[in-house]
């Protein structure tokens, strides 16, 4: 299987640089709807390329302009780019950020790809351009956080060890000096006997269970974090992450807010598992981007909750859903997956006392902003 590329350019200079004629040229002979210019309204490609009928995004009317960062993140998860191509040093600081946030590729000039110019594009060539990370030299380890992309890169031919994602990437932050923050998740506590979960408890997880294999990685992704922070001084975050929604999450990701609103929508029976009063923590997407951000510029190298201390049944969101669309919903009752959790609350002392951090936004509050989104992407409709 061919893996193919969706590269969003970014190029926030005012004039006509000596590779912009190339890149236009890339551009125009490229698969449709698989590169895409990001520029300044008035930028002098951007407008080269609008006139050349080029797909392009125009963020802001300059440079320094603070919504280009929530605009590129925006582009880049709702249009699906998996590599940033910054053009030059004035759009470097805005992409780092944006694939930092979104946990994008990133390359620094598109000299990679000239080598193709007259032909069509290499799987070397593919490659080279998804994981050359902040150098035009070749690297020795690839990253992708994409398991889809993963599997994608494994059937092209390119070995299963040298895209160990978890190790590459600590060996990537132990080479440059840089700070890694793990995404955790809450679910390291599999269905545990004690509640709320502070992060002293160990968990009561069945490895060998259907839900083991996303446990045990998680759990060991953090042990590897922690052995690269003690016998390297890689400076390491930790973030155990619970239920989170809100806009822009995905629809059909399997989630309980997102399944509940779809099915709201659409008018089918809600579907529960179990008798609705296993416990849920239900935070909001800003808090959790707040809580990471502080947890990101701290100095705590060991694991931290990030949840809603709230804790919430499976019941209460029918019903918090119900009275935010003013009428009764219909329940369908399906049983309990094997070891689904019954309980899950966090313990957020540690997120207080270290971070200041606590969520600001009820469920309630929530639930409208998210059903808000849904109805204009038209999901469930």
């Amino acid at each position: 299987m061919d893996f193919s590329p969706k590269v969003l350019i970014i190029d926030l200079s005012n004039h006509y640089g000596g590779s912009s004629s190339r890149v236009l040229s890339l551009m125009a002979r490229a698969k449709t709807g698989s590169v895409a210019l990001a520029g300044l309204k008035s930028g002098a490609i951007t407008i080269q390329a609008i006139q050349l009928g080029l797909p392009v995004h125009a963020l802001a009317d300059h440079k320094a302009d603070a919504r280009i960062l929530p605009r590129l993140i925006r582009l880049i998860r709702e249009e699906g780019y998996n590599i940033l191509d910054s053009q030059n040093i004035q759009s470097k600081f805005w992409a780092n950020l944006a694939a930092i946030i979104t946990k994008t590729s990133l390359v620094s000039t598109i000299n990679s790809w000239y080598a193709s110019e007259h032909g069509e594009f290499s799987t070397r060539v593919k490659l080279y351009t998804l994981l050359e990370l902040s150098t035009n030299q070749s690297l020795d380890l690839y990253i992708t956080v994409s398991e889809k992309d993963r599997r994608s890169l494994i059937k092209s031919g390119l070995p299963d060890d040298a895209i160990e994602l978890i190790y590459n990437a600590l060996e990537l932050a132990r080479a440059k000096s840089a700070v890694f923050l793990l995404a955790s998740t809450s679910e390291v506590y599999g269905d545990p006997l004690v509640s709320p979960q502070s992060e002293t408890y160990w968990g009561h997880v069945n490895p060998v269970g259907p839900r083991g294999v996303y446990d045990e990685a998680k759990r060991f992704a953090e042990a590897m974090t922690m052995a690269y922070h003690r016998y390297h001084g890689v400076e390491t975050r930790i973030a155990r992450i619970f239920n989170t929604y809100g806009p822009r999450m995905r629809p059909h990701d399997g989630r309980v807010v997102s399944n509940f609103l779809i099915q709201a929508l659409a008018g089918r029976p809600l579907t529960v598992y179990g008798d609705g009063r296993q416990t849920r923590s239900f935070c909001f997407v800003s808090d959790l981007v707040d809580g990471l951000f502080r947890l990101l510029l701290s100095a705590e190298v060991e694991p931290v909750n990030l949840g809603n201390p709230a804790e919430r049944t499976i019941r209460d969101l029918v019903a918090a859903i119900g009275t935010i669309l003013g009428r009764p919903l219909e329940v369908t009752y399906n049983p309990l997956p094997q070891d689904d959790p019954r309980v899950r609350q966090p313990d957020i002392t540690k997120a207080r006392e270290c971070l200041g951090w606590e969520p600001k936004v009820d469920l309630e509050a929530g639930l409208r902003e998210t059903l808000a989104y849904f109805r204009k992407k038209g999901v469930g409709a």
